[in-house]
């Protein structure tokens, strides 16, 4: 049994399964290269590189990752903003038959320390603005290549639309460190491709319920999967010019802005930070035809009081999940346009979408429709009885796109699935539902997450850090309501006796931005005298979630 009831609503144009290449993802790149070898694979900024430059300079890494012992199996880390480098050290490293590890440009130094020393990289390629902080814990990883990455490099001298000052920076030399030109210059030979469509690719990192990181084994055809279907899906030609401005370590931003684009043959107008004004000017210049985004990208689009001076006429795609976009957001957005916001929905074990919204039939704050090949169920939340329409459940999901485990974690691994029908079935932690024509609405959460802007934070893993504070003696982290990210971070926090009317919430704030990533900081600190708790002593967050909810419903 497959879940069809979405069939009647099926994009007419579509097949509802798909032929998958039974190649590696490199090929991608190589074919792209070879129809299109003078057509500018990226613009960055008013530098055009081609799709002939870009596979050559990929394979010039993968000749120097091969000189460096890099061999089929090897995990290679990418810890960099949005920049070409990016692109051509992804492609080099699967050329050298190794798999890509992309980090999240916010993480610190634990953060980062603990997933190099976890996926066991070898090598990083790191944003000199970021380099630093790999050189701050690399006495922890004696055995870890560094290589340094200078956006200038690829950045005109004069730049067609504005770029960020730490896009302007020039190169500065860092003892220990190998400058992205010198790497380039040191490999020779090129390595037989000795990967298939069942060997490691990319080893994205989530985190989980206990607030530890988990590594998500992607290989190949995984990552294909969502390539192929999103590349039909929304319509991706060869003539199509796409502004890619989330962030490529992010599945999103990895399988909708970089590789969905170089499978089709399409330029990629590539931004390192979100401005709208910087957006709508290349929507203008370069006449992009689609843009995935997060709906908070949206939000912030059309608040631009400019945003009428700028000919965006060209866009005929706009589409993105990480939040539900708002109903009156999406309504100006097809007044504007005349387009519908194609909402999605998926997981980094997914490596993107498991669910997209028919382009022709969208519906707003909803999931979506399972997409090509994949089966869905919502299952009772503690008996695993399958459910029907309008009723709430775990949302678990089947289909090509699903990752092999959690790296180095058979009992995260386990716990992740479900067999039905003699099928695995990967439970997603998150309660939804469908409706009498099959698309799916996300309820709530069966897992403590909090979404901020789309980015997933775990509340265990900040709670964690709190605790390190000398004046914290407990602390319970939740999410709080907010206009523009969806979510915030909210800390519920008790002091230690000696620090009460000593420490202010400020200071604490002040004090978890130099401990994690800039989207998992509390930017609410609530002082209490006490935490709610069960009579086994155990802190009751689900009441504090609760009240924070209640609060702001009761305020509106």
């Amino acid at each position: 049994m497959v879940f069809d009831r979405h069939f009647a609503v099926w994009p007419a144009r579509l097949p509802k399964s798909l032929d998958y290449p039974q190649v590696s993802l490199w090929e991608f790149l190589e074919t792209s290269a070879r129809r299109y070898p003078d057509k500018p694979a990226i613009i960055y900024y008013g530098t055009r590189l081609s799709y002939r430059q870009l596979k050559e300079e990929a394979e010039r890494v993968a000749a120097a990752l091969a000189a460096r012992g890099i061999e089929k199996g090897a995990r290679v880390a990418l810890y960099m903003q949005n920049a070409p480098q990016f692109v051509i050290a992804f492609y080099g490293i699967l050329r050298a038959n190794a798999m890509a590890v992309p980090l999240n440009p916010m993480l610190l130094e634990e953060e980062l320390a603990y997933m190099l020393q976890d996926s066991g990289a070898s090598v990083i390629f790191a944003g000199q603005d970021l380099a630093e902080r790999v050189m701050a814990v690399k006495d922890r990883l004696p055995d870890l290549a560094v290589v340094t990455v200078t956006y200038r490099d690829y950045v005109p001298d004069e730049p067609e639309v504005p770029a960020p000052e730490f896009v302007r920076m020039p190169a500065r030399t860092l003892p220990g460190a190998v400058p992205w030109r010198e790497f380039l210059a040191a490999g020779t030979d090129v390595p037989p491709l000795r990967v298939g469509p069942d060997d490691w690719a990319v080893l994205p990192y989530t985190s989980g319920s206990t607030g530890m990181p988990k590594g998500c084994i992607h290989t190949h055809s995984t990552v294909i999967a969502t390539v192929i279907s999103g590349a039909y899906w929304t319509n991706i030609a060869p003539s199509a010019v796409s502004l890619s401005v989330l962030p490529l370590f992010h599945v999103t931003g990895l399988q909708h802005c970089m590789n969905t684009p170089i499978f089709a043959g399409a330029t990629i107008v590539l931004l390192s930070r979100w401005d709208r004004d910087t957006a709508a000017l290349c929507i203008e210049k370069y006449r992009c035809t689609h843009w995935v985004n997060i709906s908070t990208m949206v939000v912030d689009f059309l608040a631009n009081p400019n945003l009428d001076r700028y000919d965006i006429s060209s866009l005929v795609s706009i589409s993105g999940g990480g939040a539900p976009l708002p109903e009156a957001v999406g309504r100006r957005l097809y007044e504007k346009l005349g387009l519908r916001y194609v909402e999605g929905y998926g997981m980094t074990e997914t490596i993107s979408q498991t669910h997209m919204n028919p382009p022709d039939r969208p519906k707003l704050q909803c999931l979506g429709v399972p997409v090509p090949d994949t089966d869905c169920r919502v299952l009772e939340l503690g008996t695993d009885r399958e459910l029907g329409p309008g009723e709430e459940g775990e949302i678990v999901v089947h289909g090509p796109q699903v990752m092999k485990g959690y790296w180095n974690k058979p009992e995260e691994t386990a716990k992740a699935f479900v067999t039905i029908d003699g099928k695995r079935f990967l439970r997603t932690g998150d309660i939804g539902r469908y409706d009498e024509e099959g698309y799916f609405f996300l309820v709530d959460r069966a897992k403590r997450m909090i979404n901020a802007a789309g980015f997933k934070v775990w509340p265990t893993e900040v709670e964690t850090i709190l605790y390190r504070h000398p004046a914290v003696e407990e602390a319970c982290v939740v999410a709080t309501p907010d206009e523009r990210r969806g979510e915030n971070v909210k800390a519920y926090v008790v002091l230690r006796e000696a620090y009460r009317g000593k420490v202010t919430p400020e200071e604490i704030i002040e004090w978890s931005k130099g401990q994690m990533a800039a989207y998992k900081y509390p930017r609410v600190v609530e002082l209490v005298d006490a935490l709610p708790k069960s009579g086994s002593g155990k802190i009751l967050w689900r009441v504090l979630q609760d009240r924070e909810f209640g609060r702001h419903a009761g305020s509106r």
